[in-house]
């Protein structure tokens, strides 16, 4: 394939400074390479696309992409969405969060978004961890992790992500790790063309901050964790509670059709013409 054509050079802004700001072993560099490829897939060009980003690791990939982009404050970057939604409802709009960002300081954001069903594909690259402020904990970090802000064990239950998504409202909800690579672009690729809130979870790895706190000390061996832990939805689907314990179910877990915050909005639009007219 010839270098101009090649995915990376349609769609990074090469000019910026590589390699890039992550540290060796993020899974968030796996996961730019993913979104690429789906988004290259998709019938979208790249000056219908809007990625909209929040503070932290993930938060940089906005600076790499040759999109229409915008870097947010912390844990609001889908109110930012919601507003170029709204008033640029022909833009496809994608918000990438890593996991504190969007539900920690971001969950009012995060489920209430969800709620309306605004049509938005978010992404959460879960971590399990703060990783760009030096290692303290996250609502997605599993309970008794020792982290730099929890030094004698986490005491907090952790969020399932993909649950809470669902139980506020979203109409697509899946999760894969950026070991599966493939099947991360082909998830991506579904939530871009499903109308409402979607929302892709991503198990990625941070070796230099979490790896270290349980024992998984490189980032070949929290990618095989992924691999050796990792259940599609439907072998989980037969497996037992206890069994799924510990568990990364993979896959496609809500696809429904609800009708999205757009559409309910241009219904009362036509509604209040309609009274107009008639008045």
């Amino acid at each position: 394939m010839a270098r101009k054509k090649h995915v990376i050079y349609k769609y990074l802004r090469t000019t910026k400074r590589f390699p890039s700001i992550w540290c060796p072993g993020c899974g968030v560099g796996i996961f730019l390479g993913a979104l690429l490829r789906a988004i290259d897939k998709s019938n979208y060009s790249k000056d219908q696309i809007v990625l909209v980003s929040g503070i932290g690791c993930a938060g940089r990939l906005t600076t790499y992409v040759d999109f229409n982009t915008l870097h947010t404050t912390h844990g609001r970057a889908l109110t930012f969405a919601t507003g170029i939604k709204l008033a640029k409802p022909e833009l496809k709009v994608i918000v990438i969060m890593g996991d504190g960002d969007a539900v920690a300081i971001g969950g009012n954001h995060f489920i209430h978004a969800a709620r309306r069903n605004i049509e938005i594909t978010s992404i959460v690259i879960n971590n399990g961890i703060y990783g760009m402020t030096g290692g303290q904990l996250s609502p997605a970090t599993p309970l008794d992790v020792e982290t730099i802000s929890s030094p004698y064990g986490n005491l907090e239950p952790s969020f399932d992500i993909c649950r809470l998504a669902e139980a506020a409202g979203s109409s697509f909800v899946a999760r894969s790790t950026v070991y599966h690579a493939g099947h991360m672009e082909r998830l991506i690729g579904k939530a871009l063309q499903k109308k409402g809130f979607t929302m892709v979870e991503i198990i990625s790895q941070c070796p230099v901050h979490y790896g270290r706190q349980v024992g998984l000390n490189s980032a070949v061996e929290m990618m095989k964790w992924q691999r050796d832990n990792a259940v599609t939805d439907d072998k989980a689907k037969g497996l037992s509670e206890e069994e799924l314990q510990g568990k990364i179910r993979i896959g496609v877990l809500v696809d429904r059709e609800i009708p999205t915050y757009q559409e309910r909005l241009e219904n009362l639009k036509e509604s209040l013409k309609e009274k107009a007219v008639a008045l």
